[in-house]
């Protein structure tokens, strides 16, 4: 790379600025390919720097990818985040909210699937990484545990019953995300079937078939 070339990089890029310009890039392409298949040099065009730029701050595609998926389970952990004013905290209404917010940024985003969740995601690494801290599963254990004190359950595990939770969202987010359940239920509305299951699931907990809060 030409100093020249290095000079006006160093210019335009600033504090982490091309760091950020270059995931940013690498996230656009994601996007409109719908797939991981990008090479360096496309974000680097993308983010109008040299070829040689973002080895400054990534190893490889392997790392810029990693960057990716960070950025995205944080915007994923912001959308949990938001669900929890929908409803008051810790009533029914709040844990279906979630589910729904959970569907919807799956169901939004399909070319992120195994950057997040697939064999380049959560499956490859351990479970300690920041990408399941900040993917807004504890949000919902928060909220799961609020529901169980206010249900008098406090012989559940709000582990558990977040981890049966976000079964049932993630599986009917799958299923919708790869038009399987359009296919066999044309006109289906995946939220709301996620509602009635959600419901039936939080009822079958109670004590006594209360009415769901």
């Amino acid at each position: 790379m030409s100093k020249n070339t290095e000079a006006r990089e160093c210019k335009n890029y600033h504090h982490g600025d091309l760091r950020n310009a270059l995931i940013v890039a690498a996230g656009e392409l994601i996007e409109e390919k719908g797939s991981l298949d990008f090479a360096m040099i496309d974000a680097a065009r993308r983010a109008n720097v040299s070829s040689a730029a973002p080895y400054r701050h990534f190893e490889d595609k392997d790392a810029l990818l990693q960057a990716v998926s960070e950025v995205a389970f944080l915007a994923l952990d912001d959308v949990a985040r938001q669900a929890t004013s929908l409803a008051p905290y810790g009533s029914s209404a709040c844990l279906i909210a979630q589910g729904k917010a959970y569907i919807t940024f799956v169901s939004d985003h399909p070319a992120f699937y195994d950057l997040m969740w697939g064999d380049l995601g959560l499956r490859k690494r351990n479970l300690e990484d920041m990408e399941l801290q900040t993917s807004g599963f504890y949000i919902l254990v928060g909220c799961v545990r609020a529901w169980c004190e206010q249900a008098g359950l406090r012989s559940h595990d709000p582990l558990e019953l977040s981890v049966k939770f976000w079964a049932m969202a993630h599986g009917l987010a799958c299923l919708a995300m790869n038009g399987n359940i359009t296919q066999i239920m044309p006109s289906a509305d995946v939220h709301s079937l996620f509602e009635s299951s959600a419901i039936t699931f939080l009822d079958g907990l109670r004590p006594s078939a209360a009415a769901v809060t």
